[in-house]
């Protein structure tokens, strides 16, 4: 597995870390605790941009972090989950996955 995807799996790690530290924060010492996620997680996102593609990377990102989000809610913290939410969910990875594609296609291309 190439390194660069280890920091994609980790920045999406990280990116749920602090978007559950959005929904139970409380008091400035928790908002001290996710600002320090969100730079390390930000570095994560930087140093998997320095090998990837950023398009792909960014929306690997943004589909984890709405996929995951939305489980989240679900799983965490018993939001309603219906059939159009999960459709959706699997509409954002088919959409991931095709941009990969695409995106190896293109380098195929080129070389």
């Amino acid at each position: 597995m190439n390194k660069s995807w280890v920091y994609v799996g980790l920045t999406c790690l990280f990116e749920l870390f602090w978007v559950y530290g959005f929904n139970v924060a409380s008091s400035w010492w928790h908002w001290v605790i996710i600002v320090g996620i969100i730079l390390v997680d930000f570095h994560f996102l930087s140093k998997a941009c320095e090998k990837l593609p950023t398009g792909t990377v960014y929306a690997v990102f943004a589909a984890v972090g709405t996929a995951g989000t939305a489980l989240m809610d679900v799983v965490l913290f018993a939001a309603d989950f219906h059939l159009q939410k999960g459709l959706f969910i699997v509409l954002i990875i088919i959409g991931v996955v095709s941009l990969k594609l695409a995106d190896n296609q293109d380098e195929g291309e080129v070389g």
